[in-house]
């Protein structure tokens, strides 16, 4: 059975839309979703399913955040194998010394327009390093990512598309359990 990867969009970060990590497995299993297990606090679950329609799936869980919760967080889904390929496609590959918590791979609902890689130009006075291929926008942060003054409303704005953003060893972290369980 296939697994996904799930990434709820502004979730448990400072004191607005909590919700406990049991508490949202026990939503996705009662939605019919198998073996769900989460990463961190910050809405992250990989669980197997026979759903193939995301979209769908994506607003289901909406619905059912919505209704248990009072909120209604943005829900991000991957397959396994497109996490490998984000994984795969970063553009900070050949630079080991960077540091993995410092940068940032933003999952996007959809692909942004084609013109919004020329509105990325607009951040280039500012010491992080932005790159958009496909479904995720990869950010190196040399300072770190509380001390940066990037404007990221703003980025968000010129993309034309909601994600949510984790970091590196999240990321990395999040795919060796979604391995784990397809090998089980």
């Amino acid at each position: 059975m296939p697994i996904l990867i799930s990434m709820l969009r502004g979730v448990n970060v400072g004191p607005h839309n909590r919700i406990k990590m049991d508490e949202l497995r026990s939503l996705y299993k009662s939605l019919g979703l198998e073996d769900p297990r989460t990463y961190v606090q910050s809405g992250n679950v990989i669980f197997r399913t026979k759903e193939k329609n995301l979209v769908q799936l994506a607003s289901q869980i909406q619905d059912a955040i919505e209704k248990k919760c009072k909120f209604r967080p943005g829900v991000i889904l991957r397959r396994t194998n497109e996490f490998r390929k984000a994984i795969a496609a970063t553009p900070f590959a050949d630079r080991p010394e960077l540091e993995p918590g410092k940068i940032l791979v933003t999952f996007l609902a959809d692909e942004p327009p084609k013109e919004t890689h020329a509105n990325l130009a607009k951040f280039e006075e500012y010491p992080e390093e932005l790159h958009l291929k496909g479904r995720e926008l990869y950010i190196y942060f040399p300072n770190g990512a509380g001390k940066s003054k990037l404007p990221w409303s703003s980025v968000e704005k010129f993309l034309k598309v909601t994600g949510t953003a984790r970091n590196w060893n999240s990321v990395t972290k999040m795919l060796a359990m979604a391995e784990e369980m397809e090998r089980s």
